[in-house]
């Protein structure tokens, strides 16, 4: 009984998990495609990255690949 429900937990857990990595996958999958800072080579160098190294490569695109923002600083 008390392994059923650990294993159900467990299954939960990890399917939750496993679906925020596809979700943040496919978000930086359409980050790479429709990103207007990046030359059409760095959008194809990118979106090779991702699909073919998965989560690794979405990570390596959000920390390396997307453009910074360029906030104006105030001036107070």
């Amino acid at each position: 009984m008390i392994g059923g429900i650990i294993g159900l937990f467990l299954i939960l857990f990890f399917g939750t998990i496993g679906l925020l990595l596809f979700a943040f996958w496919i978000w930086m999958l359409i980050d790479a495609i429709q990103n207007k800072g990046l030359t059409d080579g760095e959008k194809v160098g990118w979106v090779l990255a991702v699909v073919f190294l998965h989560f690794i490569g979405g990570l390596l695109y959000f920390f390396i690949g997307r453009p910074k923002r360029n906030t104006p600083l105030a001036m107070s």
